[in-house]
Order: structure tokens, then C-alpha cells, then sequence
């Protein structure tokens, strides 16, 4: 069974790709496919790009040209919650768009308001930040187009959909696995708190976000050592 991992930023693949075993590479529409062996287990791994238009037809690739029977979705983003903090980690059992009209959303397959990742992958997904000794949330994630760091844009999200974290991907990656009928889940590790220390911090310092990548890193990879096993 392949199982597709997809990351919005370079910095967000690479660590997997260098875990890879008897590794091959084609670039197709832009986007660098790479398949190999992770903890024995067949997967194509691809950096998308940032935003929901690159997740979406990315997905779609990977569900057309490579057959992917699986997909984990693993980056960054901004922790909304007061439950969590920077370093942990939101496993994404509800999926919506903050920036969306779902009422139209929904006109078309797969006739969704909001998203769900797959039950089992979160099952897997919580083993896994149990193994590597992540604290981690089961909750919601928000997707929009846009770097949310001001107090206003956070606080207009919460009011509307009240996730535990936003980024720009997860949705759209959902919305095409369902039509596709592919299982996904959406795995983020908070960076920062969606604020002006954040924007601060990650836009304009450029903040390497190496540490919180790691912490993804090592639960999907520890998530395809419990995967068909």
C-alpha cells in the first residue's frame, strides 16, 4: 500500500527525504515526487508549495499518478488553542476553511462543509506522538490563504470557527483526498501563536523552524512503522 506525505515548504520534507531507502525522483507539474522505502514501507513523498491551490492539485497528482492508497499531511502552523504550546502538536480530526463560503463549498464533490481526517490514520498519528513523546491535541484545524500574525486576524478566525490552529493547506488537502476517497490526516506542529511575536519571529527574522519540523519528522516516521504492520 502507498502511502503519499505531502509539506507545504522545502524545510518541511526534507528530513523525511533524507530517511528514504532506494530513493527515485520525477518532477512532474513543477512539483518533485519522490518514492522510496520509509521504516520498510513503500511512500512518494512531494513538497506541494504553500496554499491551498499548489495542496489541492498536488493531491490529485498523487492520487492519479501514483495511486496513493494513504496520505499524511505533515508541516507547521500557527497553535490557536490554550491548551497546547509552541513545540506540540495538532492532529487534525476536523478540517475547515476559515477564509471560505461552505455553502458553495459543498455544491460539489465531496459534498463537504468540513473535513475529517481518516479515524484510523488518527489513531496511528496519536500512538505516534505517544512513542516519540510529543504532547499533542486531537482538535480542529482552520485553512485559509494567509500568514495569520496580528491579534485581529486571530481573533476574527476563533470567533468564526474556533480551531486549534491555522495554516494554509489542510483543507484542501482534505477536500480532494475525500473526492478521491483517499484516507488522510493532517498533522501540524505549532511554530508559533498566530500573532506579531510570530510574524516577528518567522517572516521577518526568518527564524529557522528546523526544531518544530523535527518534531513532525519524527511522528510520521514513527507513524509508518505502525502502519500495516
Amino acid at each position: 500500500m502507498l502511502t503519499a506525505i505531502m509539506g507545504a515548504m522545502p524545510d518541511e520534507v526534507d528530513q523525511l527525504a533524507a530517511l528514504l531507502q532506494n530513493k527515485t525522483t520525477e518532477t512532474y507539474a513543477g512539483v518533485e515526487y519522490v518514492q522510496g522505502l520509509l521504516a520498510d514501507k513503500p511512500v512518494v513523498l512531494c513538497c506541494a508549495g504553500m496554499g491551498k491551490a499548489n495542496a489541492a492539485s498536488t493531491v490529485q497528482v498523487l492520487a492519479t499518478r501514483y495511486g496513493a492508497k494513504q496520505l499524511i499531511f505533515s508541516g507547521i502552523a500557527g497553535n490557536m488553542s490554550s491548551k497546547i504550546g509552541v513545540g506540540d502538536v495538532v492532529i487534525g480530526k476536523e478540517v475547515v476553511y476559515h477564509d471560505a463560503e461552505p455553502d458553495m463549498i459543498c455544491q460539489s464533490a465531496p459534498f463537504l462543509k468540513e473535513f475529517t481526517s481518516d479515524s484510523a490514520l488518527v489513531e496511528i498519528a496519536e500512538k505516534a506522538c505517544k512513542t516519540v513523546g510529543v504532547n499533542y491535541l486531537v482538535g480542529k484545524i482552520a485553512t485559509g490563504d494567509q500568514f495569520v500574525g496580528d491579534t485581529a486576524t486571530k481573533n476574527a478566525i476563533a470567533e468564526k470557527c474556533s480551531p486549534d490552529c491555522v495554516e494554509m493547506e489542510g483543507a484542501a488537502v482534505c477536500q480532494i483526498a475525500a473526492r478521491n476517497n483517499i484516507p488522510c490526516v493532517v498533522l501540524r506542529a505549532m511554530s508559533d501563536n498566530a500573532d506579531e511575536a510570530g510574524r516577528e519571529v518567522l517572516v521577518v527574522k526568518k527564524f529557522s523552524i528546523a526544531e518544530y519540523i523535527s518534531t513532525a519528522t519524527s511522528i510520521v516516521h514513527e507513524m509508518m512503522k505502525i502502519i500495516n504492520a
